[in-house]
C-alpha cells in the first residue's frame, strides 16, 4: 500500500476494500430493516396471538400492514433536502435514530392505536433512510463497485426476511403477546448496527465539494479509491471531473423542488425513468407474496399455519441466492436488459400462479397445490433476479447530482405511495376475487415490459459524471439525448451505445 500523505484517525479505515466495505454494509442494514419488517409483517398475519390482541380484521388487519408505508411516504417529501443540507451520511444516521425510536413504541404497543403510529414512525426513518443510503452509496463508491454496493442495498431485503422468517417461526410456539413482540423489538438490531458503523464512514466527496470542502472530498477519494494515495493519478482526474461538473451544475440549478425535477428536457427524462423503477418495483405482483404469503398460500390449498411459516424461511433463503446472482449479472447484462428479462419472466409465472390458483386452490389434489406453490417460488424469483438489484441502482445512476437527493426524495414518494395503495388493496382483492387479482397484475406486467424495452436507457460501465451532465454536447456528453441549442435543452437521437443497448 502507498504511503499515505497524512494521517488517517485511527477509527477511519485507510485500506479502500475494507473503506468501502463499510460503507456498503452501513447503507444496506436499512433495506435489512424493511425486510425483516415485510416477513415479519407477513408471520404475524398468520398467527392467532398477534391477530387476537388487535381484535384484526381484513381492513384492519391491512391498516396495521400498510401503515409503515405511510411514514415511507412522508419521508420522501419531507426529509428529500435532508441530506443536501446535513450531508448524505448524517442524513442516514437520522434516519437510523428515528427507526429505532418507531421500533422501541412497536415493540411496547398496547393497542391498535399504538401500533399503527409506531409502525408510522418505522416507515419515516425507513423512508428517510432510503432517500440518503441510495445516493450515498452511488457517490462514494468507486465505478468498479457501485453496480454491486446499490446492488445489494436491496439484496440485503432477503437477509432481513430470512432472518425475521426465522425468529417468527421460533416465537410462533410463544403463547404470550411476546409471541410478536419479540420479533418487533428485534427489527432495530439492523438501525443500531448502523449507527454504530457510520463514525467509521466517509462522507460522500460530492457533497463535500458542493460545500467547498475540496481538500476533505480528495482524501475521501484516496480513501475509497487508492488505498490514501492522494498522488493517484486516477484520482486527480476524477477530482478534476467531480468539481467540473457540479460547478457547471451550480450556474444551472433550478432554486425550488418542482423546479428543480423539471427544469429542463433532460432533467425530466431522468424523473420519468427514475418515476418508472418507483412505480414498476411496487405493482409487479411482489409486494402481494412479500406481505401476504400466508394468505396466497391458504388460496393454493396451504392451510397450516406452520408450514406456511416453513415456506416463508425457504422462500426467503430462495430469493436472497437469486437476488444476488442478479446482482452480479448487473454489470454483464446491464441494467436495461436485466430489467427487461426480469420483468418478462416474472410476467410468465403471474399469469401461471393464476391459473393454478383457480384450477386448484379449493382441491385436494397435492400435484397441482405444489405446482402452484412452485410457480409462486419462480415468480419471486423472477423479481429478485432483476428488480431487486435495480431498485435502487438504477434511479441514482440517471439523476445528476443537483437533483440526485430531491429526485430520490420523489422516488421514495411514489415507491411509498404506490406500496401504501397496493398493500391495503390486495387483501380485498385477494378476498374478493382471488385468482384473477393475479391476472390483472400480469397483463399491468406487459406494459411494464414494453416501457423498459422501449424507453429506458442504459447506464452501464460509465461514471456518474459521464452519466451526470445533461447540457453543452461538447464539454457534457450525455446519454440522455439532451443537448443545449441557444440556451434551452432540446431532444435529440440517442447516441449509438443506447440505440444499441438491447
Amino acid at each position: 500500500m502507498a504511503p499515505l500523505p497524512w494521517d488517517f484517525p485511527a477509527w477511519v479505515p485507510a485500506h479502500s476494500s475494507f473503506a468501502c466495505a463499510l460503507i456498503v454494509a452501513s447503507s444496506c442494514v436499512t433495506s435489512t430493516t424493511l425486510g425483516f419488517d415485510g416477513s415479519m409483517m407477513n408471520a404475524l398475519n398468520i398467527l392467532p396471538s398477534y391477530t387476537d390482541y388487535f381484535h384484526l380484521t381484513t381492513a384492519t388487519l391491512a391498516l396495521n400492514t400498510a401503515s409503515v408505508w405511510v411514514g415511507s411516504t412522508l419521508a420522501g417529501i419531507l426529509f428529500a433536502k435532508v441530506p443536501d443540507l446535513i450531508g448524505r451520511k448524517w442524513a442516514l444516521f437520522v434516519g437510523a435514530i428515528i427507526t429505532v425510536i418507531g421500533v422501541v413504541l412497536q415493540a411496547a404497543a398496547q393497542d391498535i392505536g399504538m401500533f399503527i403510529a409506531s409502525r408510522i414512525i418505522i416507515g419515516f426513518g425507513t423512508g428517510g433512510s432510503t432517500v440518503a443510503g441510495p445516493v450515498y452509496l452511488a457517490e462514494t463508491l468507486p465505478v468498479q463497485y457501485r453496480s454491486w454496493g446499490l446492488g445489494l442495498f436491496y439484496d440485503f431485503w432477503y437477509v432481513g426476511g430470512l432472518i425475521a422468517a426465522g425468529v417468527t417461526y421460533g416465537t410462533a410456539r410463544m403463547e404470550s403477546t411476546w409471541a410478536w413482540r419479540l420479533p418487533s423489538a428485534l427489527q432495530g438490531l439492523f438501525s443500531v448496527m448502523c449507527i454504530f458503523l457510520l463514525p467509521f464512514t466517509p462522507e460522500s466527496p460530492r457533497w463535500l465539494i458542493s460545500q467547498g470542502r475540496d481538500t476533505d472530498a480528495l482524501r475521501v477519494l484516496a480513501q475509497t479509491y487508492s488505498n490514501g494515495n492522494i498522488d493517484d493519478a486516477s484520482i486527480q482526474e476524477q477530482f478534476r471531473q467531480m468539481t467540473d461538473a457540479l460547478s457547471f451544475e451550480r450556474t444551472h440549478e433550478a432554486p425550488r423542488f418542482v423546479k428543480k425535477l423539471m427544469s429542463s428536457a433532460s432533467t425530466r427524462k431522468r424523473v420519468y425513468l427514475v418515476s418508472s423503477v418507483a412505480v414498476f418495483c411496487m405493482l409487479s405482483g411482489n409486494n402481494i407474496v412479500s406481505y401476504y404469503f400466508g394468505s396466497m398460500l391458504t388460496q393454493a390449498g396451504v392451510t397450516d399455519s406452520t408450514t406456511q411459516l416453513e415456506v416463508n424461511i425457504i422462500l426467503n433463503a430462495w430469493c436472497l441466492v437469486i437476488s444476488i446472482i442478479g446482482t452480479s449479472m448487473a454489470n454483464k447484462l446491464g441494467r436495461k436488459k436485466l430489467a427487461a428479462f426480469s420483468t418478462a419472466l416474472l410476467t410468465l409465472f403471474i399469469f401461471l400462479v393464476g391459473a393454478l390458483t383457480k384450477l386448484y386452490g379449493n382441491s385436494d389434489n397435492q400435484s397441482g397445490i405444489y405446482a402452484t406453490v412452485a410457480m409462486i417460488f419462480l415468480f419471486q424469483g423472477s423479481y429478485s433476479f432483476g428488480w431487486t438489484p435495480l431498485t435502487v441502482l438504477y434511479p441514482p445512476e440517471v439523476l445528476n447530482y443537483s437533483i440526485r437527493s430531491a429526485g430520490m426524495g420523489l422516488y421514495t414518494f411514489l415507491v411509498n405511495g404506490v406500496g401504501l395503495m397496493v398493500t391495503f388493496a390486495f387483501p380485498f382483492a385477494l378476498d374478493k376475487i382471488g385468482w384473477k387479482t393475479y391476472m390483472i397484475n400480469g397483463a399491468w406486467d406487459v406494459l411494464e415490459l414494453l416501457f423498459v424495452i422501449l424507453y429506458w436507457v442504459e447506464t452501464n460501465g460509465r461514471t456518474l459524471e459521464d452519466i451526470d451532465t445533461n447540457q453543452g454536447p461538447e464539454k457534457f456528453p450525455t446519454i440522455l439525448g439532451v443537448g443545449d441549442k441557444d440556451g434551452k435543452a432540446t431532444e435529440r437521437e440517442l447516441d449509438s451505445k443506447d440505440k444499441h443497448d438491447m
